[in-house]
C-alpha cells in the first residue's frame, strides 16, 4: 500500500515581490528631426498631410510641398550654437548651397525621418521600371524656390 503523503502546502509571501523595472524610455526629441525647428504641431500636420496626398500623388506636385516645408522650416530655424550637426544649423547652411546634392546631404536624413514618420515611401518606380524619388525633385524645387525666370 501506498502511503499518502500531502503536498507541500502554498503559501504567499506576506510581502509582495518588488521587481526592478526600468521606466520606459521617453522618446527623445532628435536633433537632426524637423520637429526640433518647427514645432509638433506644424510637424504632425506635415506627417498627417504626406501621410494622405503621397501614396496617390504625384511626383511633380509633391515635390514642391515638400520644398515648400523645407523653406518654412529655413526661415524659422535658429542657430543652435551648441550642435554644430542640428537640424536648424543645417537648414540655415542648405540656404547657402547651390547644387542639389549639397542640399541632400544636409537635409537628407531629416526628410526620409519625416517620410518615416509619415509610414509612405520616398522612392518610386517609373511606369518604364525606372527607380526615381520625390525628393530628388524636392531638392530641386527647394534650390529654385526665388528663381523667377521671367524677372
Amino acid at each position: 500500500m501506498k502511503s499518502k503523503t500531502s503536498p507541500k502546502p502554498k503559501t504567499k509571501s506576506t510581502q509582495p515581490k518588488t521587481t526592478t523595472k526600468a521606466a520606459p524610455a521617453k522618446p527623445k526629441k532628435s536633433a537632426r528631426s524637423l520637429v526640433t525647428v518647427v514645432g509638433p504641431e506644424i510637424y504632425g500636420s506635415w506627417v498627417s498631410m504626406l501621410r494622405v496626398l503621397v501614396p496617390g500623388g504625384r511626383t511633380h506636385r509633391l515635390g514642391p510641398l515638400v520644398a515648400a516645408m523645407l523653406q518654412y522650416a529655413a526661415s524659422v530655424a535658429e542657430a543652435d550654437d551648441d550642435d554644430e550637426d542640428s537640424i536648424a544649423n543645417s537648414l540655415i547652411a542648405s540656404t547657402e548651397v547651390y547644387d542639389p546634392e549639397d542640399v541632400k546631404k544636409l537635409l537628407h536624413g531629416a526628410v526620409t525621418r519625416l517620410f518615416k514618420d509619415a509610414s509612405v515611401e520616398f522612392q518610386r518606380t517609373s511606369a518604364r521600371g525606372e527607380d526615381y524619388s520625390i525628393l530628388e525633385t524636392a531638392y530641386e524645387e527647394y534650390l529654385s524656390w526665388f528663381n523667377m525666370p521671367w524677372e
